[in-house]
């Protein structure tokens, strides 16, 4: 990364401390640790006995989070929530007692111009977050057909312009212009669309939609939800999951309301204090449900 010193602010860290309810010798999983943000803070209240353990699939960011987290209690593991089951198996832990998913971009993620995830940075339009597997958004861009990238772009970011976008990438490319850059592809996004004074960036939605597709992003939140985390939570634990746009409320919020898995504790999600959202921007669309796993029936 271009900096060694993360610039990235957990969201609604107050909210998340009050709804752990810490006791002694909890087993705790943040399922993306990012830069360890939220888990310094967990680590803080944690009992001599309970123990933490960190997820990410970006090596940068777990590297990161190992700078911040250096406690006996914590342990780091590279890989997706979606696969706590692996890492559970590998660690000995049957189940465990509270699980926090924040499903932001750092934004130590979004300032590396080698990444590709902003669209102020002017690298490669990558945005894997593990670089050493997957197919790359300038690959994707590359490879798929205008109605594959439209159904992209509708479906992860219900972009009105999907089409005319869509469209202009592939007929760019058989000009012998690929979109490959970030800022490629903003210029291109900023000539169909415009810029509206006032408003977020156009570009916006459609980064969303490619880093979406090309992480798999709603298909791993899914198996989560629907299958690893109801083995894995202890019966009373707790999960907590902070979104960032509707489409991963939309499927949290499905999932607790199984009325015999789920007791949710938080009727409508969670936002931001307005003095957090003042100096922390970035807060503003975040969301925190929190629901509490019910025993299994007889």
């Amino acid at each position: 990364m271009a900096s060694e010193r993360t610039v990235h602010v957990p969201v609604m860290v107050r909210e998340v401390l009050a709804q752990m309810e810490f006791e002694p010798g909890l087993t705790i999983v943040d399922g993306t640790v990012g830069a360890g943000g939220h888990s310094q803070q967990i680590l803080k209240k944690m009992d001599p006995t309970s123990r933490l353990i960190g997820l990410d699939r970006d090596p940068a960011m777990l590297a990161r989070a190992g700078q911040v987290l250096q406690d006996p209690r914590a342990v780091l593991v590279q890989s997706s929530y979606a696969e706590l089951d692996k890492v559970l198996d590998e660690l000995g832990i049957e189940q465990v007692d509270r699980v926090l998913l924040d499903l932001g971009l750092s934004s130590d993620q979004l300032a590396d111009p080698e990444r590709g995830f902003g669209f102020d940075t002017t690298g490669p339009l990558d945005m894997r977050f593990d670089t050493s597997t997957g197919v790359s958004a300038a690959e994707l861009l590359e490879t798929s057909e205008s109605e594959q990238l439209q159904a992209i772009f509708t479906a992860y970011a219900e972009e009105p312009e999907a089409r005319r976008i869509a469209e202009e990438i592939v007929a760019q490319r058989r000009r012998g212009a690929s979109v490959t850059l970030a800022s490629e592809l903003k210029a291109l996004v900023e000539r169909i669309v415009g810029v509206a004074k006032g408003k977020s960036h156009p570009a916006t939605r459609v980064f969303q939609a490619l880093r979406i597709a090309v992480n798999r992003e709603l298909d791993q939140l899914e198996v989560f939800l629907h299958d690893v985390l109801l083995r894995r939570l202890r019966a009373n634990g707790r999960a907590l999951v902070i979104t960032f746009h509707s489409l991963e409320d939309r499927l949290v919020k499905q999932a607790f309301r199984e009325a015999d898995l789920w007791d949710t504790l938080t009727r409508k999600p969670m936002t931001a204090a307005p003095s957090e959202v003042r100096w922390n921007p970035r807060s503003r669309s975040a969301k925190l449900r929190v629901a509490r796993r019910l025993a299994p029936r007889p």
